[in-house]
């Protein structure tokens, strides 16, 4: 008998996780290595096929739908086209919504990115899927599948489950979950599907296009954050992070106070980092901070109170005024170039 919800919705029709890849000109998000990595157990766990869907012009030429078997995909759909170059919300939209009806996918995680953001709800308001948008953790639990985002300004995680419709989509934060790595032996499978955009049916054309410079600090291998400590002067953190190649972050208090872009801000409100070694100068380590950073390989704390909380979750601490501890790193990096992280 057919498991069919109280919305109307045959249940056992839907089957597989499904992870949208995000690429521009052939240079692919790195948030989708990392939902194909989340997606991969979600898949295991269910007992279904993972499936990853690739969209873009020429992209069946390139090693896009190779890389994504190589990182866990069972199958790679692909929909091949120039509509689809540059993006734009409403052919991508209409694509995947196509896709989803007819393939009924139970599961589908799309890049908490401008990109997913803007074409997700395109896809969950005619298909009356169940969309949580922002999502950090996502589990399944005794077969039902949870997904968690902060709630109440990041001071809590609000779990949200959706028995009703289906698919169960996600917008996932980049950097919450680590990349997939390559397997260059796994074998899946390609399949070209039918595109059902054409351009004169298309309700936007793009005229121009001009990339901005914006921060992208969850690439960073080294990232170095100031908090409130910093009273405003960011200058030593920008001269340390661009001698070490890494970024500038931030804690959200010295985002609101207007010191840094929202962009650079780290948190459960912010973004999500994981690089190698994360240098945080002046931050108290609330737990809202900490949710953004604490997997990253070596901490290193520079806080003048000695029971800041950031010194619990540091690898290594130096209690000292950060205006005087980061010019003494600059220049002794200046001066041991062998001693900065590769």
């Amino acid at each position: 008998m057919a498991a069919t919800s109280d919305s109307g919705v045959d249940i056992e029709e839907y089957d597989d996780v499904w992870v949208f890849v995000e690429q521009h000109d052939g240079e692919v998000a790195s948030v989708t290595w990392e939902l194909l990595s989340k997606g991969r157990d979600l898949a295991d766990e269910r007992g279904e096929d993972l499936v990853a869907l690739v969209m873009g012009e020429d992209v069946a030429e390139t090693d896009i739908p190779q890389q994504c078997i190589a990182r866990g995909a069972d199958r790679v759909l692909v929909a091949d086209d120039p509509v689809f170059e540059p993006y734009r919300s409403d052919p991508y939209g209409e694509q995947f919504r196509h896709l989803v009806e007819t393939r009924k996918p139970a599961v589908a995680l799309i890049g908490g990115t401008h990109t997913g953001r803007d074409f997700a709800g395109r896809v969950a308001v005619p298909t009356h899927a169940g969309l949580t948008a922002d999502c950090t953790e996502l589990e399944m639990e005794d077969g039902r599948y949870e997904m968690r985002r902060p709630a109440f300004g990041g001071d809590a995680l609000a779990t949200i489950i959706c028995p009703e419709h289906r698919p169960q989509m996600s917008t996932v934060r980049p950097g919450v979950f680590p990349a997939a790595e390559p397997d260059e032996d796994r074998d899946g499978e390609l399949e070209d599907v039918e595109v059902v955009v054409d351009e004169s049916e298309t309700m936007t054309e793009v005229l121009d296009r001009e990339v901005g410079d914006v921060a992208d600090i969850t690439d960073a291998d080294v990232v170095v954050a100031g908090g409130m400590g910093t009273e405003g002067d960011f200058e030593p953190l920008w001269e340390l992070a661009d001698l070490l190649d890494g970024e500038v972050a931030a804690s959200r208090d010295a985002v609101e106070e207007g010191w840094i872009e929202p962009a650079r801000q780290v948190g459960q409100t912010g973004k999500t980092v994981r690089p190698k070694l994360y240098i945080a100068a002046g931050i108290s380590g609330a737990i809202q901070h900490l949710e953004g950073m604490d997997d990253s390989e070596t901490v290193v704390a520079i806080n003048t109170d000695p029971n800041a909380p950031i010194f619990d979750n540091a690898d290594y601490g130096i209690v000292g005024d950060l205006h005087e501890v980061v010019p003494e790193l600059i220049e002794y990096f200046e001066e041991h170039e062998e001693a900065i992280p590769a």
